[in-house]
């Protein structure tokens, strides 16, 4: 629109108003806004700016009481992480505008959970033992599942079931629960609390336990079971299991076959199922598939905690390859669940 005489400011588009805005405030004032662009935005207002024409007074004039009015609106216009952080993620997903606020924060800026996530496993636990059960709820629902593991494995164990108690009744308390946390652990961890993560206690659980060895897991659920038998029903449900390997494709049987030692196989496959067996064995040759069947023959009766152990073994290598990115594991929601 070059050669064009602006005069009313009410089709102008954005990148118009920066462009005239720009030119306004003068090359001294404008420098340390152009340096706070991506290139993108450069490129696209710097082209606008070229071919603005001609712009009254009065629209300028208008520009700027926009921008003034907008500014009061709120009494003033402050720049902060957390200002900053509500912006983006009214237009980023929020997984994006997390990996961005990680970065520009830096080590110093970093949430509580991470400084928590940091301290030991064993320093954690002796410290939340003294707390009441709804702050160290709390705590271990916001720090990584495998660390929240590792901390519930050391609470005593009748300590650490009333934590996961807690757990899944939090939700009616957050609020309350999170300014008390704020005010146990201000002074200990010198961090500001991060937003509450609203996510279901039961998946959460799920994944805690998942990262539990088997003796660990078995009795945190069937203490649950004695509590609260549906919220243990729904747990197992959303744990990934060894009959969860059905969900795996042709190339990820044969993936997790390499990984694993056969004799460990054979005696994971004894306390299969029919249907995963099969799975197993027709991702073999059939050379490979009979000696497993002998092999299987062979063992006669097995204790079944060395087929948990078995299980478990093959369990963990799957997620490891998962981690890897060399199979696909389903989650437990059926989503994902492959058709044969």
């Amino acid at each position: 629109m070059g050669n064009v005489n602006i005069t009313d400011i009410k089709h102008l588009t954005g990148a118009q108003k920066a462009a005239i805005m720009m030119l306004a405030v003068g090359e001294d004032q404008s420098t340390i806004l152009w340096e706070q662009l991506e290139d993108d935005e450069i490129r696209e207002i710097s082209q606008t700016m070229a071919q603005l024409g001609n712009v009254s007074s009065d629209v300028m004039e208008e520009l700027f009481n926009e921008f003034a009015a907008l500014i009061t609106t709120t009494g003033s216009l402050v720049g902060s992480f957390d200002s900053t952080e509500r912006m983006l993620m009214n237009a980023l997903p929020p997984e994006r505008v997390d990996s961005i606020m990680e970065e520009i924060r830096g080590p110093a800026g970093r949430t509580m959970w991470d400084k928590l996530g940091n301290v030991n496993e064993t320093v954690l636990a002796n410290y939340l033992k003294n707390e009441y059960p709804q702050t160290v709820a709390v705590v271990v629902s916001k720090i990584k599942p495998e660390h929240a593991a590792r901390v519930l494995a050391e609470l005593p164990e009748d300590f650490a079931m009333e934590v996961v108690l807690r757990m899944l009744r939090m939700e009616a308390v957050q609020k309350e629960v999170l300014d008390k946390v704020e005010q146990t652990l201000r002074i200990e961890f010198m961090s500001n609390l991060a937003r509450t993560n609203r996510r279901d206690s039961h998946e959460l659980i799920a994944e805690i336990f998942n990262n539990l060895d088997r003796n660990a897991e078995s009795r945190f659920l069937n203490a649950l079971e004695e509590r609260n038998r549906e919220s243990a029903e729904r747990i197992k449900a959303l744990m990934f299991t060894f009959e969860d390997l059905i969900k795996l494709d042709p190339s990820g049987v044969q993936t997790l076959l390499r990984a694993v030692d056969k004799d460990r196989l054979a005696l994971a496959l004894k306390g299969a199922s029919d249907t995963l067996r099969d799975l197993f064995f027709s991702n073999m040759s059939e050379r490979a598939a009979r000696i497993l069947r002998e092999d299987m023959e062979a063992m006669g009766p097995v204790r079944l905690r060395d087929v948990d152990e078995s299980q478990m073994e093959m369990v963990t290598a799957a997620k490891d390859l998962a981690a890897g990115g060399d199979i696909v594991l389903s989650d437990n929601k059926g989503e994902d669940e492959l058709i044969y």
